[in-house]
């Protein structure tokens, strides 16, 4: 009688012409989608929110210009400047950036470092592990509230005292122009920038970390410069609250 368990798929036999290779604990990537280092081609679903969210702002867009009002006005007069003349909604933190120091700092020194920031993400932070993930983890999570909450007390702050002991007109004459312009107040925006740093340094942050605190600290600044210029800002500039503007201004009028 023949032993059958020389017929066996991994028998010892000699007759065989295949041998084990390898033993998996899953089914072939190939056999379940999966695509090259277990990831999963994730087209469909990417496009599918992109064209959902196209939709959407389309949608809203729609909404707003059947229910807000946008007539023609006059012809402009050169001789009369309108008060206050504000930039565009997406230029409105720049437009206050320009109240608080010299054009070239504020319009062109600190926006292009914001900007390189953002560009070298990807080279400062470009760990694995947390990828894909907000926040990373629950210190991540915390790091980013309280630098939230932070800037949402530090920068009005500045602001308001920019606007009521403005360094370029106490020390007009006493220093250069350029010191009072824009070294002074350009060493103060720093000094509050790094200070969440200076603070997170104590604990051997990681360059996420860094990252987070930086990003939401530009983030949350750019927010508070944009509403501050939008809705506190009336004639000459000044600093008002919304409901009492003088002249009968409403910022809203600019939408």
């Amino acid at each position: 009688m023949t032993d059958q368990r020389t017929d066996a798929p991994f028998s010892s036999s000699s007759q065989k012409t295949y041998t084990l290779v390898e033993l998996v604990h899953r089914a072939p990537p190939q056999l379940i989608d999966h695509g090259p280092e277990d990831t999963i081609f994730a087209f469909p679903v990417v496009a599918l929110w992109e064209l959902i969210l196209a939709l959407g702002v389309t949608l809203i867009l729609l909404f707003m210009s059947l229910s807000v009002n946008a007539p023609l006005e006059e012809l402009a007069n050169p001789n009369q400047t309108t008060d206050p003349a504000k930039a565009p909604w997406y230029f409105m933190g720049l437009q206050e950036m320009l109240e608080h120091g010299h054009p070239t700092l504020m319009a062109v020194a600190f926006p292009t470092l914001m900007l390189l920031f953002v560009l070298a993400i990807p080279y400062i932070d470009h760990a694995r592990q947390g990828a894909g993930r907000w926040f990373t983890n629950r210190r991540g999570q915390r790091l980013t509230l309280r630098t939230a909450i932070y800037t949402v007390i530090v920068m009005p702050a500045f602001i308001l005292v920019d606007n009521s002991f403005p360094p370029r007109e106490l020390l007009r004459g006493v220093v250069p122009d350029m010191v009072a312009q824009a070294l002074v107040p350009g060493l103060i925006l720093t000094v509050l920038v790094l200070l969440p740093l200076l603070v997170l340094a104590r604990s051997k942050p990681s360059a996420r970390e860094v990252v987070l605190v930086m990003f939401t600290m530009l983030i949350v600044s750019a927010v508070v410069f944009t509403l501050t210029g939008f809705l506190f800002r009336g004639p000459g500039f000044e600093l008002y609250l919304p409901w009492n503007m003088p002249g009968g201004y409403n910022p809203f009028n600019n939408l």
